[in-house]
């Protein structure tokens, strides 16, 4: 099952799985539960695994403003915030991960987007109709005409309404996308979740569909997603790479602060972290940690979470 977003485990929230299971317990629970035969969408239905809570109108509004606002591509003084760009006249809009729903597609619309891509790991996002009326009407009590919604009776139209296209083959969906086609590309606690190996592939590949002048706002969350610590960081490679942990649905890359930047310099990027959230001590000692990981220094290790904007060298 792939993970793109931090899934939630027997109907309980992630708030309840902090406080009353322990990290290993949660392991165990999610390798057992990857291992019964069902659909993402029923696994959803029971609260089984869920793909984050983009599914939420007010909460898609928000991360999505909230990452244009760091880009600062957003013009606030119209009647509902719109992309503004003085290098383009049309916006087109990458959002990876979007997880249970596709309202990305209807918000950036909204906002003046031309075009939208959503590139997922899998087909999550929710195709019930009763949603997006929901979404619909959220967005026009917030000031948004929705002049290009025209009664959409099916997920497919309100992608073609949106001129949206859901891609669902992970990284490798980038491949669709011409080169320097994307003005803004945006993310929110999905690069953690992104495997390992595809990591460098998905640093290529931005840099080779982002125009000149355009930016990407990445929101990375460091926390071991079993309980808010480093325990993932107890393991060696071989274990937590094996398809096994890769697919249990408690899965992140653990590619560290320095780590990560790094990897994004060398593909092309220049890099800024307008945003940094700190441990102030290590939550899990270094004396747990596998070896590739207790050598990295405090100062690193004590990144909790952190916002990446990534321009082209020499375009901004």
């Amino acid at each position: 099952m792939p993970n793109w977003h931090l899934p939630e485990v027997l109907g309980m929230t992630h708030f309840d799985m902090k406080k009353h299971v322990p990290w290993w317990l949660k392991i165990s629970l999610k390798l057992v539960l990857s291992k019964v035969p069902l659909p993402y969408s029923i696994w959803a239905k029971l609260g089984a695994f869920r793909h984050g809570d983009m599914n939420q109108p007010q909460r898609a509004l928000n991360s999505l403003s909230v990452h244009a606002t760091t880009a600062d591509i957003l013009d606030m003084q119209s009647a509902a915030p719109c992309f503004s760009r003085a290098e383009v006249a049309e916006v087109n809009v990458l959002e990876l991960g979007p997880g249970d729903s596709a309202f990305t597609a209807v918000t950036a619309k909204a906002m003046g987007a031309n075009k939208v891509w959503l590139v997922d790991a899998g087909a999550f996002a929710v195709t019930d109709m009763s949603a997006y009326q929901a979404l619909f009407a959220f967005l026009r009590k917030q000031g948004f005409p929705l002049t290009h919604i025209q009664n959409p009776q099916s997920f497919s139209e309100v992608l073609g309404q949106c001129n949206a296209t859901y891609l669902t083959d992970g990284v490798r969906s980038l491949a669709h996308l011409n080169n320097q086609s994307v003005d803004f590309c945006f993310s929110n606690a999905v690069l953690e979740h992104i495997p390992k190996r595809d990591m460098t592939l998905l640093a290529r590949e931005l840099l080779r569909v982002l125009r000149p002048g355009g930016i990407c706002v990445h929101r990375v969350d460091l926390q071991d997603h079993l309980g808010g610590r480093l325990n993932n960081l107890r393991f060696s490679e071989a274990i937590w790479e094996s398809s096994l942990f890769r697919n249990a649905g408690f899965y992140t890359n653990r590619i560290r602060f320095g780590e990560m930047i790094a990897l994004f310099e060398q593909a092309g990027f220049i890099c800024k972290v307008p945003r940094a959230v700190y441990w102030d001590q290590l939550p899990t000692p270094k004396s747990s940690m596998n070896a590739l990981f207790s050598s990295l220094p405090d100062e690193d290790l004590r990144v909790k979470g952190f916002d990446l904007v990534l321009t082209h060298q020499g375009r901004r």
